[in-house]
């Protein structure tokens, strides 16, 4: 594996999400961020956090593996969420766990989780980009 994740002893060991990313790999590997549409375009989960959050992860995995990649090789994660309030946590950790039971991954990674106004379209409530290096 090409990302080892860490937890340093002199940072908080949050559960959620690893605080560094080690990168061995050759190739690095930047996504554009994710949203819920699936291979055709079509619109997943209109107004379901979670459902949307589901997708946007299922396409990063799905993405990686294309190129002779997984989910495992995601350094680092960035979360773009419309209207962010921490009551929308346990819908994030839903969709994330959904994604994560399908593809077969440890989804922890190195994140950071921005609140927005907007994304590109209106029916978008969240966006994920991930950064990833393949051996």
């Amino acid at each position: 594996m090409a990302v080892e994740l860490v937890n340093p002893d002199c940072l908080p060991k949050p559960d959620a999400y690893r605080q560094l990313s080690i990168a061995s790999g050759s190739k690095l590997v930047f996504l554009a961020g994710q949203v819920a549409r699936d291979a055709d375009g079509t619109p997943v989960g209109g107004g379901d956090f979670a459902a949307q959050v589901e997708q946007c992860y299922l396409n990063i995995g799905r993405a990686l593996t294309e190129i002779g990649g997984s989910f495992d090789d995601v350094a680092k994660l960035t979360v773009y969420v419309v209207d962010w309030t921490p009551e929308k946590m346990p819908l994030l950790g839903e969709g994330v766990n959904r994604a994560a039971a399908k593809l077969g991954i440890d989804p922890v990674k190195p994140i950071t989780l921005l609140g927005v106004a907007a994304l590109g379209e209106p029916d978008l409530l969240v966006e994920v980009e991930a950064t990833a290096v393949i051996e």
